[in-house]
């Protein structure tokens, strides 16, 4: 039977794939979460993650298991959360935000949940422009955003992964790689890729808008788009090219845009964040039910 620390241990660590990052999330040692893991893996009689000096992955039994728990470990979650605010009345009003069309109608089906899980809140859902990052929680102006990880600002809290979508390349529809199959990363060596979201992250920026290829060539920063549809318009003008979700192309299609699947870019992740200082019983009980829905 699964102590409740190394199940925890496992499902975080099969969310973040990083010990460090574990660590933190559990308000423990990196140490203590290798040696839960050891021994969770003794007495099942196999590994459940692959380990390297660089990087961290879940075997196919540990993929199953993390498959098999996370769903029944959101519930009996939801029950306590549900149970807990039953006994002390959970009330007060949650602002959330989103910045894409998908991310807000996952938050609104999580709203819904929420609010018929917990009658005596209240919850605002807004859209967040693209160039705003994560000012708007950062700033205290929401709660909780919906964004795309990593997020790598001091004092924000990210929580598990809620999606995961291919990325795709934003081309003008006579540029020579809008005829192709797919890209790669090195094909973004000298092109100028149009950027959106303010942020004080370099990891964040890194991730999303790198300034060089894995081979070193240097990629170009091309103009700034505060919103979606300038990113559309600065693309199918010729002004440069865009990184982006693939199912972007459902909720955004245009005559003069290809949108050309990344074959080696790792796909795009997105959870939820909010200031660690504000976190509250409303926070947590709403990102447990994003989690559940999510799944």
């Amino acid at each position: 039977m699964l102590e409740r620390h190394e199940l925890e241990a496992f499902l975080t660590l099969g969310d973040e794939l990083h010990f460090g990052r574990t660590a933190e999330r559990l308000g423990v040692s990196p140490a203590r979460i290798s040696q839960t893991v050891k021994k969770l893996e003794r007495r099942i009689g196999t590994l459940l993650f692959a380990r390297t000096s660089r990087s961290v992955a879940l075997t196919p039994v540990g993929r199953r298991l993390h498959e098999e728990l996370r769903p029944a470990h959101a519930q009996i979650l939801a029950a306590l959360e549900r149970a807990t605010a039953a006994g002390r009345g959970l009330l007060g009003t949650l602002r959330v935000g989103f910045g894409s069309p998908w991310g807000g109608e996952l938050l609104t089906a999580a709203a819904d949940a929420f609010l018929a899980r917990h009658p005596g809140c209240e919850l605002t859902l807004r859209e967040v422009p693209v160039d705003a990052g994560t000012r708007p929680v950062e700033d205290g102006e929401l709660d909780v955003q919906y964004a795309a990880f990593p997020i790598g600002v001091p004092g924000l809290t990210a929580g598990p992964v809620l999606a995961r979508e291919d990325r795709v390349l934003l081309v003008p529809a006579a540029h020579p790689l809008a005829r192709r199959t797919s890209v790669s990363l090195e094909d973004l060596a000298g092109l100028a890729l149009v950027t959106t979201g303010r942020t004080r992250s370099r990891t964040w920026r890194e991730a999303h808008y790198p300034a060089r290829t894995p081979s070193g060539a240097a990629i170009h920063r091309g103009p700034g788009a505060a919103t979606w549809e300038e990113v559309l318009s600065l693309v199918g003008a010729g002004r440069g090219v865009a990184p982006g979700a693939a199912r972007g192309a459902r909720y955004h299609p245009r005559p003069g845009i290809a949108y050309v699947p990344f074959d080696d870019a790792p796909p795009l992740e997105y959870g939820l964040v909010w200031a660690a200082a504000n976190e509250n019983a409303l926070v947590r009980a709403f990102v447990e039910t994003a989690v559940f829905r999510s799944v």
